[in-house]
């Protein structure tokens, strides 16, 4: 079954709205039981166990999409994130200090839900506001 552009970025937004409520286990709505991330097969666990993470160590994180292109079966998004550093992450002590940095998103959608996402993050914006 195909997806039309309008559902892929219906997807989209409603897998964000549920990032910010930090409702992680509604990724059963988004994600297939096994897709590719970055490169490299994973699971959807994987997936809610990563965004658990996040969430633990940086409770206020948010996603906010600034741009969305939808192509066939693929969408991307630049979007901007944001929260406050309280526990461990990413090998980093707590800081307390408020992270800020952006996020380019790539996925694919069959069924609709994603079989394919990649992401990349401005990793020294997050290291330089880290202190590592």
């Amino acid at each position: 079954m195909t997806t039309s552009e309008s559902e892929v970025r219906e997807v989209f937004e409603r897998y964000i709205e549920a990032l910010n409520a930090h409702d992680f286990d509604r990724m059963t709505e988004f994600v297939h039981d096994e897709l590719v991330e970055n490169g490299k097969p994973v699971t959807r666990e994987d997936i809610i166990a990563e965004l658990k993470a996040h969430g633990d160590s940086v409770p206020d994180f948010t996603w906010r999409v600034q741009d969305i292109a939808v192509d066939g079966d693929r969408v991307a998004a630049r979007l901007y994130n944001k929260g406050t550093h309280t526990k461990e992450w990413l090998g980093v002590a707590p800081t307390g200090a408020t992270l800020e940095f952006a996020e380019y998103s790539f996925h694919k959608v069959r069924d609709g839900r994603f079989y394919e996402m990649n992401y990349l993050i401005d990793a020294q914006a997050v290291q330089r506001q880290l202190g590592a």
